[in-house]
């Protein structure tokens, strides 16, 4: 029998009294693709970041190759052959990447080699982390990892962020590996994704492993049930859309002609209120420049935004705040402050003012309450909001704008990375809150959820809005061929 490449056993971690990893096997073989799945909270990245070096286990032991090791720092995790892309980009983003580059240690023509591979030969080093799209920085951090030359090559969810043309040059590489003799371990919430290109899975449950099995025996219905337990009877698939849309529906948000640089190109439309308009495009087809105009961080140069049907001029994102108009980001660290509470996090647009953060009213304290009431926010380790599953940041971004009110809600990707109930608990408070009065703009790279969550979709193509029609007859298929420019969907 051949040796593991990686072997953990009884790995524990706790953060004071909240237990992330109660006990952990997880064996991972030579030439082998591995999936690590589990809901949000059961362990999946502080596994990853133990056996990255990152933190240190309570107690367990490592075998990499047969040979016990322990990982105390990156730099251990290194010198045993792992190597880890993780959840967030583990870049300085006030460096440019050419000093990210120096500061690692990496030649940059070993990286620039991989980057050609993927398609991103031409990527300027000199540019600063903050200007770099955040799906080029996770195969950034792919190709930084690859320059390595790992024997094991640990993924955690990097294909949330990615389109199927980039998340398909992931999978060449990982396919690679394997083809090497060497091993992937792969965390990923796309369970088609499992399915199609890994080996085996182990399932985490509530820091523990429950199970491992390859992925094909009994298909996503048996790796759901492993990854929820007792929840696996709870519906865990975003239900169908029953709620009408009234047509005559007062107009909440309207973009009239907003034209950005060379990324928007007159883009138009109207969101009225009880309303979920969904927004499908590629990546790059301007659908980021369209929510920062919206949200008041960058000012068009052509164009108008309304309000209620007055003009909004916004200097800044707080004076959209000030017109009821949100913004849910994809990147949850930019809406969070990752070393504060959940109670404080969730109470931050309550306040103007430094000083009133953390004295909480009555009144504010109910609204801070209800929010993480109506979302189930996990608070045991609320002390610090970074401490939280993927998930459950989330739901804080989210819960923030629940506290304070809102009118119009812009959320870009709101689900990126997140487990499916978690996705559902999202997608339904989306919908509830649209039955409330609530205009809301979703942009998704979940195309096969846009008919079940929205009542319109738009789809964007070189920065304009090309289509419109009823979420509801639109398919992933059909999407996916008019956001590539192609003038028909089929039928």
């Amino acid at each position: 029998m051949d040796t593991p490449l990686l072997a953990t056993r009884n790995i524990a971690k706790r953060y004071g009294s909240v237990v992330a990893l109660t006990s952990v096997d997880l064996t991972v073989k030579p030439g082998e693709i591995h999936a690590l799945l589990g809901a949000n909270g059961a362990g999946k990245s502080t596994l990853v970041k133990i056996l990255s070096g990152v933190l240190s286990a309570d107690t367990g032991q490592i075998e990499v190759a047969g040979s016990s090791v322990r990982l105390r720092r990156p730099d251990d995790a290194m010198d045993a052959g792992l190597a880890t892309v993780f959840q967030d980009p583990a870049l300085i983003p006030d460096l440019t990447i050419e000093q990210n580059l120096k500061i690692s240690g990496l030649a940059e023509s070993d990286v620039r080699d991989w980057l050609d591979r993927m398609e991103l030969g031409d990527l300027d080093f000199d540019l600063m982390v903050t200007d770099v799209p955040l799906p080029v920085l996770r195969l950034l951090d792919l190709a930084r990892a690859l320059a390595h030359d790992p024997h094991l090559l640990m993924l955690d969810e990097i294909t949330a962020a990615l389109t199927q043309d980039q998340a398909d040059h992931v999978f060449a590489v990982m396919r690679e590996w394997k083809e090497r003799n060497r091993s992937v371990l792969f965390i990923s919430h796309r369970l088609g994704e499992v399915l199609a290109i890994c080996d085996r899975a182990t399932i985490l449950r509530n820091g523990r492993d429950v199970e491992s099995l390859a992925p094909g025996e009994g298909g996503e219905a048996r790796l759901v049930a492993a990854m929820l337990g007792d929840a696996a009877g709870q519906p865990a698939e975003v239900s169908e859309r029953t709620a009408s849309v009234a047509a005559d529906g007062p107009v909440l948000l309207q973009a009239e002609a907003l034209t950005r640089d060379t990324r928007l190109d007159g883009v138009s439309f109207e969101l009225r209120a009880g309303e979920i308009l969904g927004l499908a495009a590629l990546e790059g087809q301007g659908q980021e420049q369209l929510f920062q105009l919206l949200s008041g961080d960058r000012k068009p140069d052509s164009g108008n935004i309304l309000v209620n049907g007055e003009p909004m001029s916004a200097r800044s994102p707080y004076d959209a705040i000030r017109k009821g108009v949100v913004l849910v980001p994809a990147d949850r660290l930019q809406a969070l402050l990752p070393q504060r509470s959940v109670r404080e996090n969730l109470a931050t647009p309550l306040y103007n003012r430094i000083a009133r953060w953390f004295s909480l009213a009555g009144d504010e304290t109910k609204r801070v309450a209800n929010a993480i009431d109506r979302l189930d926010i996990d608070v045991r380790a609320g002390s610090q909001v970074q401490r939280l599953s993927g998930g459950n940041q989330q739901k804080v971004t989210i819960g923030r704008w629940l506290a304070s009110g809102f009118a119009t809600l812009l959320c870009f990707d709101p689900t990126r990375g997140i487990d499916i109930q978690t996705k559902a608990q999202i997608y339904d408070l989306l919908r509830e809150l649209a039955d409330e009065g609530a205009a809301i703009l979703l942009y998704t790279s979940e195309l096969r959820e846009i008919p079940l969550v929205c009542d319109r979709v738009l789809v964007m193509y070189d920065g304009r809005i090309v289509h419109e029609q009823d979420a509801a007859t639109s398919t992933e298929e059909g999407l996916l061929t008019i956001a590539h420019g192609l003038e028909e969907a089929p039928a």
